[in-house]
């Protein structure tokens, strides 16, 4: 009988063995501007849920849909033939930010290069790298055994990146057909390379847009300068407000809900590697920013935020143009985080910006994105099975970290599916995610593909 070792050294063979054909493969995939936020990328994005369900059919996946929403289309597959075995759905997403500012990608971003062991190209790790490894993952399980150890399902949405609109009715409407015993998502990173991660909670999220208006036109400074309200003044000053001088968020009520950080909590978040010098080297920072009382990783991981994301208003061109400006906007976002409501959130923030809005200003708050804080237990067999394939794999045990990010569709697989989620990221922090030179590292593209063979091989001998 071949024992799970030579069974995972065989697998690591045929993936090394296939190698050069799946980058070439994820080459093609990353060549499509599937970028959801722009209109004029709609083909491309339709084009990308078209390609996709080519690989899944190659895969040996069934009952391939493209599904059209009222935005982006929904890519569903299944293959069901594990009797008695339990399910597993994958999510992902094909769709990708912009990819701006052109002029600081050194190669063009829809042109993917393999240099230095990464292959660069947006998307490349958030998430069609990490998404694809489950693709070719199924497909070396069937076409090496002809069968697979689970049954499968994938849901992969063409919308993450403007916050997922239409998944989540698709969600509660179909939720017999994503029945499942687990939800797989790769869009997470492990804590530093060759160290791999299982994240067990994630921050929910509020992002809102202000504007303000005084006048309803731009005044000439020198007729009306200190006679007038300043509609860029008028929201500096509410912006201020937000925060008290100890980097508290001064939002009356914004703290109900929070939990309590316990000095085990913060031994759990301090078992996370973090080297704050480097950090602040590699950063260009003079020193770092927050709520006193609570270390880096505890700002960043378990307490809840706001934060100014942008601000524009009045003249920004190039010399001088003498106005009152008569409106000011501003992006900002928060990270929530235990029993924080997203909704009353913003109650707390709409009443405190009328509160403390100066004479003479109007102001319209609207809501942009809403998502609940999401906490899951890593003691949860399903995620301790994907820890025992990441420590076969890449011979280290994987820690279970608080994220300071969001990924809002979790709450609603967990909650509308009742099963467990479990975050198997193979990206790094420092691939640049949303940022000019995206890429992911061959190497975790491989042995990815390695680890997700192995985490569906681990239910092969078990009974259920």
């Amino acid at each position: 009988m071949v024992n799970r070792k030579e069974e995972a050294d065989y697998m690591k063979e045929q993936v090394e063995a296939h190698k050069d054909h799946f980058l070439d493969e994820l080459k093609e995939f990353l060549s499509i501007p599937s970028i959801s936020a722009l209109s004029e990328y709609k083909g491309e994005v339709e084009r990308g849920a078209k390609w996709l369900a080519d690989s899944l059919v190659r895969a040996g996946l069934e009952n391939i849909e493209i599904i059209e929403t009222k935005g982006h289309p929904i890519v569903y597959a299944d293959w069901l033939h594990a009797e008695g075995k339990p399910t597993v759905l994958v999510y992902g997403h094909y769709d990708v930010q912009p990819a701006d500012p052109l002029e600081l990608w050194e190669t063009p971003p829809f042109e993917p290069v393999v240099k230095d062991g990464k292959i660069f190209a947006r998307g490349a790790t958030d998430d069609k790298g990490q998404l694809y490894i489950h693709v070719k993952a199924v497909e070396l399980l069937m076409k090496e055994k002809g069968s697979l150890p689970v049954n499968v399902k994938f849901c992969i949405e063409g919308e993450e990146e403007v916050a997922s609109p239409n998944l989540p009715p698709f969600i509660t409407e179909n939720k017999e057909k994503l029945a499942a015993d687990a939800v797989v998502i790769s869009d997470t990173s492990f804590i530093e390379k060759g160290l791999p991660a299982i994240c067990t909670s994630l921050r929910g999220a509020l992002a809102l847009e202000l504007v303000v208006d005084t006048a309803n036109t731009d005044l000439h400074s020198g007729s009306y300068g200190g006679g007038v309200p300043n509609a860029v003044h008028s929201i500096v000053h509410i912006l201020d407000s937000f925060h008290n001088s100890h980097g508290k968020v001064a939002v009356e009520g914004f703290y109900e809900g929070v939990p309590e950080v316990t000095e085990e909590l913060r031994a759990e978040v301090d078992k996370i590697p973090f080297h704050q010098e480097s950090m602040k080297e590699e950063l260009d920072l003079e020193d770092f920013y927050g709520e006193e009382g609570f270390s880096f990783k505890e700002r960043t991981g378990i307490r809840p935020t706001l934060e100014i994301n942008g601000i524009g208003g009045g003249f920004q061109g190039e010399g001088v143009k003498t106005i009152v400006p008569a409106r000011a906007h501003a992006k900002i976002s928060c990270r929530l985080v235990g029993e924080q409501d997203p909704q009353q959130v913003f109650k707390q923030i709409e009443q405190h910006i009328n509160l403390h809005k100066p004479k003479g200003a109007r102001v319209q708050l609207k809501q942009l994105i809403a998502a609940k804080p999401v906490s899951l237990d890593s003691s949860q067999p399903m995620i301790q099975k994907a820890a025992d394939a990441y420590e076969r794999i890449y011979n280290v045990r994987p820690l279970f970290p608080k994220e300071g990010g969001s990924i809002p569709i979790v709450e609603v697989f967990s909650r509308v599916l009742a099963a467990p989620v479990v975050l198997m990221g193979f990206g790094l922090s420092s691939e640049n995610l949303h940022a000019p030179n995206e890429h992911f590292h061959v190497e975790n593209f491989t042995k990815g593909i390695e680890t997700v063979c192995e985490f569906f091989e681990n239910f092969k001998r078990e009974i259920y």
